[in-house]
């Protein structure tokens, strides 16, 4: 599909030395373009991940030259499945019968509210880079966000997915993609949705892995289990493995092995 008017041509210039207001906001701002140019390449970009982007492997899938890549904690947000995201569908993993379709996000919540990340640094990311991060999280608000790295302390900022709206998503990447990433398979919203929908088990398995890897710091798998909600903010992710032990042993089609396999 084709990316809508010159959005994403005008973020790739802007993204890599501010990104102070989400991607959508960006689209029609009045400094976009202004002393940058899509064609040209910068500083590095950190970026903060908290899903899928906790796997290194998964990681340089988009940024293959990513660099420091290390754990950190996030404030002011919850990490929670709470909508559908539209690769899953297309790459047949979504189980629409049983609802199980949800990908993670990051929501704004009180002070207290955090959770262990990955973060890496980009250095000069091309703008084919960035233009396939901000496809792979097409759905996502990405927005400026500080984090406290676990090992020294450290503070610095990186980019994170945010949850967003269908309003957002349809004015960014139009009706017509809303309708073939969604509608085609009988999903009206992306972040309308209440308690009901849950985890995709494949994804979901995927990020377990990650987290699970021999040499991967414990902090952050405990983390995932204990600081990752189901969509009624209440259900904690252990609960919910615990409850369906099917998440585990659902296994990607051959295809999506290497991609979804931490």
């Amino acid at each position: 599909f084709m990316f809508k008017n010159a959005i994403v041509q005008s973020v790739l210039g802007f993204v890599f030395s501010r990104m102070t207001t989400p991607v959508h906001a960006l689209a029609s701002s009045s400094v976009i373009g202004k002393g940058s140019s899509p064609s040209t390449t910068t500083s590095t970009v950190t970026i903060i991940g908290f899903g899928s982007l906790m796997s290194e492997t998964s990681s340089r899938t988009t940024f293959p030259n990513l660099e420091n890549f290390r754990l950190a904690r996030v404030l002011g947000y919850r990490r929670i499945f709470r909508h559908p995201a539209p690769i899953f569908f297309e790459r047949g993993i979504a189980n629409v019968d049983t609802l199980e379709v949800s990908s993670l996000s990051a929501e704004p919540a009180g002070p207290d509210c955090g959770f262990v990340v990955a973060v890496f640094d980009v250095p000069q990311p091309t703008p084919s880079e960035m233009k396939a991060f901000i496809k792979r999280e097409e759905e996502f608000d990405l927005v400026e966000a500080g984090f406290t790295e676990l090992d020294g302390g450290k503070e610095g900022v990186g980019l994170l997915c945010a949850a967003s709206t269908d309003e957002k998503f349809i004015e960014t990447w139009g009706q017509e993609r809303f309708d073939v990433g969604y509608r085609a398979y009988g999903i009206e919203t992306i972040w309308g949705w209440g308690a009901d929908i849950r985890p995709c088990a494949v994804y979901l398995r995927h990020c377990v892995l990650a987290v699970s890897k021999e040499g991967v710091d414990s902090r952050a798998k405990e983390s995932f289990l204990d600081e990752t909600f189901l969509a009624d903010r209440e259900t904690r992710l252990r609960d919910y493995l615990e409850a369906s032990p099917h998440v585990l042993t659902t296994e990607p089609p051959a295809s999506l092995v290497e991609r979804y396999s931490g």
